[in-house]
């Protein structure tokens, strides 16, 4: 059975109580305190690469598989604590580090999530929500979105699928004091080239239009979120991505999504997770306000005592930072 984390007293490293300081200090600058669930609802993105097993100790070896050790996922649960929701990618099979996680957070964090996708497009993953049941709950709305046969048929011209998802969408709903969250997650197929990566983000916007339109209450909060592996803005995965109108926060255009993004252009490069709802009239589905929004650049402070390149630091934390939104 799976134990929380040793706890960060003095029987823990220097090198990590000093690390999880720095950390706790820049999420305290950048990232806004959960207030009155009237006032704020903080939701989050976040690939977390490979999440299954865990090394046991507080600092990983040579030898040891996995990498994620006890101070990485230290860091983790310092940053999921920060939000009130977090959609998660790349939960895998093996559950140790997510049970471990949620043993950390403690009682009031609850966890939904899919079954294993099989199949090599799968990659063997699960689509997971981690939230703080303190101050959300499951309002009763969940499920995976499977595409029309039509759309896989070709008779649908504006529509290119050639398959269901390869990691089917999930879709939970979440109550936040009088307001409905419906958050739809998604971790698009990377493929063996970009244009691979075309039919389902036209998948995604086509059902997320169509849904839109059947629904004219904003109170539904329509949002989707997650790993869309979009290269750059303005690209033709963006453009595919956007094409029914879905659009992402203008403060989110301007931050890294990925420890390696060009670092003299990093909001442009390695466009992958976003976080996007529709705003014009015929299909607006959301009366909360967007407030901040950013990513977490959790490198800086972490492992500093042991020189962790970003190529080893992926596999102890991820090569993706979290993504979040401020609703208000």
């Amino acid at each position: 059975m799976s134990q929380p984390l040793p706890p960060l007293d003095d029987t823990a490293p220097a090198a990590v109580r000093a690390e999880m300081a720095a950390l706790r200090a820049a999420l305290d600058a950048t990232v806004p305190r959960k207030r009155h669930l009237d006032r704020n609802l903080l939701v989050a993105t976040w690939n977390l690469k490979e999440f299954g097993s865990l090394t046991e100790k507080w600092d990983a070896g040579a030898r040891d598989t996995p990498k994620r050790d006890w101070r990485a996922l230290w860091a983790i649960a310092e940053i999921v604590s920060r939000f009130d929701v977090v959609a998660l990618q790349e939960v895998t099979g093996n559950l140790r580090a997510l049970r471990t996680l949620m043993k950390t957070l403690g009682a009031r964090w609850q966890f939904v999530m899919t079954d294993v996708t099989r199949g090599e497009a799968g990659g063997g993953e699960r689509m997971t929500f981690v939230f703080d049941g303190a101050r959300v709950e499951l309002s009763g709305l969940a499920g995976e979105l499977v595409v029309p046969p039509e759309w896989i048929a070709g008779t649908d011209p504006s529509i290119a699928l050639r398959r269901q998802f390869a990691r089917t969408p999930y879709t939970v709903s979440f109550r936040a004091g009088d307001a409905t969250v419906i958050l739809v997650a998604m971790h698009v197929l990377y493929g063996s080239a970009a244009a691979d990566r075309v039919p389902e983000l036209q998948g995604i916007a086509r059902w997320m239009a169509d849904w839109a339109q059947q629904t004219s209450r904003w109170h539904h909060n329509l949002v989707v979120l997650g790993d869309f592996n979009i290269d750059r803005r303005d690209d033709a995965l963006w453009q595919a991505f956007t094409s029914t109108g879905l659009t992402v926060p203008e403060a989110l255009h301007a931050v890294p999504r990925s420890i390696f993004a060009d670092p003299v252009k990093p909001a442009l490069d390695k466009f992958y997770d976003q976080i996007a709802w529709f705003t014009d009239r015929k299909r607006q589905l959301i009366d909360l306000r967007a407030g901040a929004a950013g990513s977490v650049d959790f490198v800086p402070h972490l492992y500093r005592d042991v020189g962790l390149t970003r190529a080893q630091m992926q596999y102890r934390v991820s090569d993706h930072y979290p993504l979040w939104v401020e609703f208000v």
